[in-house]
């Protein structure tokens, strides 16, 4: 499984997860769609498949033209207000791209149809990955909008919470927001203050010109390159 991230807008993510043997593809909260068939073509891969995460504009705004250029293609999520849906998922379950598991995780708390998915392959020594759209981002989570507190409790602390912790895609860049307003709020907590040194060494390798321009999951500014899941 690879997973390619594609920085779009101010400071969201796409992403094209790609199914190494068969080269089926399946993209994450499409939001500039163009963007997203430059790097379909790119990698040579069939894409077949959208999963939205919620029906917000950055994340599910290219879905109708996507369609449109692509006839056929699977629109996937767990709101009816997610644009040109072509099933609506349900909370457990499970689909199959070649080689790919994807849970579906229904997450409510920033949006009441936030649906996260837990990507995995069997016997791969990669790791599995989550993508959790406005749920939850690194060193925080998402504005609470339609549902209750402890609704967004159950989501990130009972359903995300006890996944592996390997990795997590999130939907937007705001890791140095997150863990600035983290630090100040508990000033003495040693992990908040390692993970904000990281994210910031991370920031200024990139400031400085030796990654590439754009943005990546954890902090890293990482540009739309190869990356597996867990890298």
């Amino acid at each position: 499984m690879k997973v390619k991230v594609i920085p779009v807008l101010e400071d969201n993510y796409m992403y094209l997860v790609i199914e190494e043997h068969t080269r089926e593809a399946v993209a994450v909260d499409v939001a500039v769609p163009k963007r997203l068939l430059e790097i379909v073509g790119r990698e040579g891969v069939s894409l077949t498949t959208v999963l939205t995460t919620h029906h917000h504009w950055d994340h599910a705004r290219g879905n109708a033209e996507l369609a449109r250029l692509r006839p056929g293609l699977a629109v996937l999520g767990a709101d009816e207000r997610i644009c040109a849906l072509t099933r609506r998922l349900v909370h457990g379950e499970e689909l199959r791209f070649g080689a790919i598991h994807v849970r579906c995780l229904l997450t409510p708390g920033h949006t009441s149809g936030h649906m996260s998915y837990f990507l995995w392959e069997e016997d791969c020594p990669d790791p599995p990955a989550v993508f959790s759209g406005d749920a939850l981002s690194v060193g925080g989570c998402g504005l609470r909008l339609e549902s209750t507190a402890q609704q967004m409790y159950q989501s990130l602390v009972e359903t995300l919470g006890t996944l592996p912790p390997e990795t997590v895609f999130c939907g937007h860049e705001h890791t140095l927001g997150n863990l600035e307003f983290a630090q100040k709020v508990e000033p003495g907590n040693d992990h908040v203050r390692a993970k904000l040194s990281w994210a910031k060494r991370r920031a200024c390798v990139q400031v400085h010109g030796e990654g590439g321009p754009g943005r990546g999951p954890g902090g890293t500014l990482q540009g739309a390159g190869k990356l597996r899941a867990g890298g």
